[in-house]
């Protein structure tokens, strides 16, 4: 911003922590602002905190009834790793909440970086589960042994571990850091985190949406399986709609400043989080609160006829 002073034919450049008035003839002090509480972002994290408490819900139920069939069918750590990673994805949202600093910064990105990964990497392997179990014919057979191994759970490891790579070379050759933003807005000076490097985000993010699209191509193709091995559905609306939050997250991302990016990236962590917990857990809760109701019921009946002789 520049002001014209009097008895001056041409304009004085503020510097860059000052902007001028409305006449044009003074420069004033820019504010220091951030992200902070009357912020769209407090929605956001009240936001986080309900999906948090919803998953921690369902990992509830998912524990207190590990032993029926429909836990065991789908394995017990490929639920539990990707609602423990949902919770703690939810509850980072609240590194973008407040003043940041350097650790807060590195925080924001390498967390989301390793978490969304072994959220998605797990639904790779629950992918892989659904179709080779279908897939498997002979009972005893090398592809049967394979799956009780447990040896259908390695891309969790494997894609962790690529992306564990990944945010060392990130934090290796150009780290996030703490930034002041003066050029988005004409009065406050924004403290917000910049990315580091630009080519170290992308390539994180290509990398989780290129796993979420093996995985919903992998359960696309398991689509033509019964109705009532209704998994591969759920995967792939899951994946969908995980990959569709983060292909419409680059133009918004590039196109916003300041404190919008925030939200957009925030918004996107959490979109892509109730994604995966309403298309894949909350159906698998509800069956199991059916299933728990048939017993019950089936009880009551069985009672009921004692009683009756």
């Amino acid at each position: 911003m520049s002001l014209l002073l009097p008895d001056m034919k041409q304009c004085v450049r503020c510097v860059e922590d000052q902007y001028s008035n409305s006449d044009q003839d003074h420069c004033l002090s820019k504010v220091v602002t951030f992200l902070a509480c009357g912020d769209p972002l407090e929605v956001l994290a009240c936001t986080a905190l309900g999906l948090s408490v919803l998953t921690a819900g369902a990992l509830g139920v998912f524990l207190k009834h590990r032993d029926t069939p429909i836990v065991k069918t789908n394995n017990r750590a490929p639920n539990y790793i990707p609602l423990v990673s949902l919770i703690l994805c939810c509850l980072c949202s609240f590194l973008f909440l407040g003043r940041p600093n350097t650790a807060t910064c590195l925080l924001q990105k390498m967390s989301f970086g390793l978490i969304f990964t072994v959220a998605v990497s797990t639904t790779l392997a629950k992918t892989i589960t659904v179709v080779l179990a279908f897939k498997v014919t002979t009972p005893g057979g090398e592809m049967w042994q394979w799956l009780l191994s447990g040896a259908h759970n390695a891309p969790i490891a494997i894609c962790s571990l690529i992306q564990g790579t990944f945010c060392a070379v990130w934090l290796g050759t150009s780290s996030p850091f703490m930034d002041i933003d003066a050029h988005s807005q004409p009065a406050p000076l924004i403290v917000m985190c910049n990315k580091g490097s630009a080519m170290m985000l992308y390539l994180s993010l290509g990398y989780w949406v290129s796993l979420a699209l093996l995985s919903f191509t992998l359960a696309f193709l398991a689509w033509s399986l019964p109705d009532t091995f209704s998994e591969a559905k759920c995967l792939t609306s899951s994946m969908l709609l995980f990959c569709s939050v983060w292909i419409t997250f680059l133009p918004l991302y590039n196109s916003s400043k300041g404190k919008v990016t925030v939200v957009v990236e925030v918004f996107c962590f959490l979109a892509s989080s109730a994604g995966l917990l309403c298309c894949i857990f909350a159906p698998n809760c509800c069956h199991i609160f059916l299933e728990q109701n048939n017993a019950i019921c089936s009880n009551v009946d069985g009672t009921r006829d004692s009683h009756a002789k």
